[in-house]
C-alpha cells in the first residue's frame, strides 16, 4: 500500500511538471538555432571575474599601455562575437575589478581569448573562470548598445 502511494505521488508530480511547461507563441526556431539556444532559450558561456593581480605597476606610461591593450583585446573579442558582456565592478573587499561573459563553452577557448590581454599576461589583473548558463540572446543586445553608446573607450 505504501509503495502504491509513493507511485501515485510521483505520477502526479511528473504530470504537474508537464502541465507547467507552455509553448511560447513567439518562438522563432530559426533565431533559436542561429543563437545555439536550448529549448529554454538558454546556453552555456564562460564567466570571467577579473581581480587585482599580483603585479602593481607603478609606471603610469606602462600601466596606460597595458590598459590600452586590455581595451583593444576587448574590442577584438567583441568583433569576433566572443565577448558579449563586460564591465567594471565598484571597489570591494574581494578586489574584484570587472567581469566578462565570453561566448565560448570551454575554459580552453576562454584562455585563448584572454592570453591576448596584456593586463592579464602581466598579472596586473587575474582572471577567474566559471561556467555560466544564461540567455542565448545575450550576443544580440550589443547591436542595440551600439545605437545608445555616445562615447566609446579606445
Amino acid at each position: 500500500m505504501k509503495s502504491l502511494l509513493i507511485i501515485g505521488v510521483l505520477t502526479l508530480s511528473c504530470m504537474s511538471k508537464l502541465h507547467a511547461q507552455k509553448i511560447n507563441p513567439d518562438y522563432d526556431s530559426t533565431l533559436a538555432k542561429q543563437l545555439n539556444a536550448d529549448d529554454y532559450g538558454m546556453k552555456s558561456y564562460i564567466l570571467v571575474i577579473l581581480k587585482t593581480g599580483s603585479n602593481n605597476v607603478q609606471d603610469k606610461q606602462l600601466r596606460d599601455s597595458l590598459f590600452a591593450g586590455h581595451f583593444a583585446n576587448m574590442s577584438a573579442m567583441v568583433e569576433a562575437g566572443k565577448l558579449v558582456v563586460a564591465g567594471p565592478i565598484d571597489k570591494n573587499e574581494n578586489n574584484y575589478r570587472g567581469i566578462f561573459i565570453l561566448n565560448v563553452t570551454s575554459f580552453e577557448d576562454a584562455q585563448l581569448l584572454l592570453q591576448n590581454d596584456p593586463t592579464i599576461h602581466e598579472k596586473v589583473l587575474e582572471a577567474e573562470l566559471y561556467k555560466w548558463y544564461g540567455s542565448a540572446a545575450l550576443p544580440v543586445y550589443l547591436d542595440t548598445h551600439d545605437k545608445i553608446q555616445k562615447f566609446s573607450i579606445e
